[in-house]
């Protein structure tokens, strides 16, 4: 099948969680946060068909699949040998000529002309958002990418990270296929957020299912994913909207876009707005609106990622920017017998220390 035959590109209006072997499970899941009708950041998936075509095109013999299969997973030797050249071999290739003609086309309209919109290239691996399987944070994502030399750069990083050293042990360790891995990629717009978080629709500490748990900052998120940044805190009742916890923390830095350069920097919150809290409670209202919206539409408790973006109108925006099942309490509640150790990490120290996960 020549890449002409190929459909590269999937929009989030056109998949579901069902599409998940076509674009991984965080495209699958932005498509369904689409079709549940919640506001996402415009965007489309460069498919898993895609990256088949670009490894096929610079591994024409199998040889990265096939020798990592063969590698025993304690073998750490071995196994980070192989993910070096792997991951060297796919970025380092051109995109095959269907491909990139593909990919521009479809960048060129999410920016609508605007040639210097700053975009999010995010990993979507096969297996990854979801309750059996966990690779946060074992592939890359890539912020307020601008151009579309910097866009086909990071494209071909994120698929490189399906063979971090992280990602291959971590496959190993759990028997999973390498011939059913693949790499779908998120290409978005990125929203230029006041406030941005997390949230639960049941306490993350407790379990408890009648709460919906609010954590967030002010600007990019970053800054409470990469925890410089203590985020204020609201537990608020499913039942009757009451806030019945309320932690304001004191904020002295968040995160921007630093567009001259992409990715982003760190800078002083104005000292007024240190102790302020990052969402009023009308957004709190509209927060809890929608967790509760999502945990009916996927009939299980949600992960959920927000930002508030300012707009030229009177009410702020609030964009979802991604929604998974909640998985510590979900894991516990099927309290089996045995639970093997979910981080890549785990799995190298206890081959170093001479003993199994």
């Amino acid at each position: 099948m020549s890449g002409a035959d190929l459909s590269f590109i999937r929009w989030f209006s056109d998949i579901a969680l069902a599409h998940r072997p076509l674009v991984g499970g965080k495209g699958a899941n932005l498509g369904e946060l689409t079709r549940a009708g919640v506001q996402t950041p415009p965007g489309f998936v460069v498919t898993t068909e895609a990256f088949e075509h670009h490894l096929a095109a610079c591994d024409a013999d199998g040889s990265i699949r096939a020798s990592i299969s063969a590698a025993r997973a304690d073998d750490l030797e071995t196994l980070g040998r192989l993910s070096e050249s792997a991951w060297r071999r796919i970025e380092q290739a051109g995109l095959p000529q269907a491909l990139a003609a593909q990919i521009q086309t479809a960048w060129e309209r999410l920016c609508g002309g605007e040639i210097s919109c700053p975009l999010a290239v995010r990993s979507s691996a096969t297996g990854e958002d979801s309750i059996e399987a966990s690779f946060a944070g074992l592939q890359q994502t890539y912020l307020w990418i601008c151009g579309w030399q910097a866009v086909e750069q990071a494209l071909r990083s994120c698929w490189a990270s399906l063979y971090s050293v992280e990602a291959v042990s971590y496959r190993r360790h759990r028997g999973m296929s390498e011939e059913r891995m693949a790499m779908g990629v998120v290409i978005q717009r990125m929203v230029n957020a006041r406030a941005s978080g997390v949230m639960f629709t049941r306490s993350p500490t407790t379990g408890d299912r009648s709460v919906i748990a609010i954590e967030g900052s002010w600007g990019l998120g970053s800054c409470v994913v990469s925890g410089e940044v203590t985020p204020d805190k609201f537990v608020v009742s499913k039942v009757t909207g009451e806030v019945l916890h309320r932690t304001v923390s004191h904020k002295s830095m968040r995160h921007v876009p630093d567009l001259p350069r992409g990715g982003v920097r760190s800078e002083a919150v104005p000292e007024q707005a240190q102790g302020a809290p990052c969402v009023s409670d009308a957004e709190i209202a509209e927060l809890v609106r929608i967790a509760k919206h999502l945990e009916r539409h996927y009939d299980c408790p949600q992960d959920i990622e927000w930002a508030v973006e300012d707009a030229e109108e009177a009410r702020p925006r609030i964009y979802l920017l991604q929604s998974r099942p909640e998985t510590i309490w979900a894991r516990r509640e099927k309290a089996p017998a045995a639970t093997p150790s979910t981080n890549a990490f785990d799995h190298v120290i206890a081959a170093l220390s001479g003993r199994r996960p």
